[in-house]
């Protein structure tokens, strides 16, 4: 993975939080960074490119008018005034090349120092096995903290650890083996074998990067919200104030005043055609 900075812009080594989205249904993580983004006012500083990333490309999200910046698949932001980077993924990674993209971001997240890094995601409503709303908070984690997944910040928070989580389950246990420089995503455990119980939480995407980053000493904190396929803005919210209240973004408890990416306004099309009806 190779990093392009771009011209006459540069890095701050102060911001040691990292905010990026694991994709997965409904894009909700990705939906979020575009939030947080635009309300941060974040600007662009450069773009990783990887080989298992596949292209894209688009007119800037952020702005009417783009005045030539064009949206890659991978985007670095950074908001100085709230000591931040931010990474937008646009476009999905290669079939079955989820571990090796995970441990080239990994190797390039750890080179640049970052301490925290915040992995944004939903998961499939459908599976959702343990219901459970005594909490009042649709907002589910998982944390590097502890062994089990859990952590004390997040729990007075009044979020629920995900509870499918097994560290000792086949997957979970496969890919801790690829963190191992002995090891390759070939040895024993394919991913693309039909899934058993307790097989869908490591085979989605933010299990690889949970993993690699952790095995870098990375703290790592997942935030999650169920969801189905749809209209999905509303889950976006969800998650980017949870990032927001986690982060302390809103000091004071005021709250954030969120700004809505351009690129939102069109992103079910034009309304229809009313000489049609």
């Amino acid at each position: 993975m190779e990093f392009f900075l771009e011209e006459g812009k540069q890095v701050h080594g102060k911001n040691s939080t990292l905010i990026l989205p694991a994709l997965s249904i409904g894009n909700v993580g990705q939906l979020a960074v575009d939030l947080l983004v635009s309300t941060m006012r974040a600007t662009r500083i450069g773009y990783l490119d990887d080989p298992f990333v596949l292209p894209c490309i688009g007119n800037n999200a952020y702005e009417p008018f783009p005045h030539g910046e064009l949206a890659l698949p991978l985007e670095v932001y950074e908001s100085t005034s709230n000591a931040l980077t931010l990474v937008q993924q646009r476009s999905p990674v290669i079939k079955g090349k989820m571990v090796d993209f995970a441990k080239n971001l990994a190797d390039f997240i750890a080179s640049y120092g970052k301490m925290h890094v915040v992995l944004l995601s939903s998961l499939d409503f459908g599976r959702w096995q343990q219901i459970d709303t005594s909490s009042g908070s649709q907002i589910h984690y998982l944390s590097s903290t502890n062994d089990d997944g859990t952590d004390d910040k997040c729990e007075q928070m009044g979020w629920r650890r995900l509870q499918e989580y097994d560290p000792q389950q086949r997957r979970w246990q496969y890919l801790s083996t690829l963190t191992e420089a002995k090891a390759t995503p070939e040895d024993d455990l394919p991913f693309d074998e039909e899934l058993e119980e307790g097989d869908y939480l490591p085979s989605l995407p933010f299990a690889s990067l949970f993993t690699f980053l952790k095995a870098k000493g990375v703290k790592v904190t997942c935030l999650f919200c169920y969801c189905s396929e749809g209209d999905n803005i509303p889950d976006a919210f969800n998650l980017a104030e949870a990032t927001g209240k986690l982060l302390g973004l809103s000091p004071g408890g005021e709250g954030i005043q969120w700004q809505v990416p351009f690129s939102w306004k069109s992103v079910y099309g034009p309304p229809p055609d009313l000489s049609i009806f």
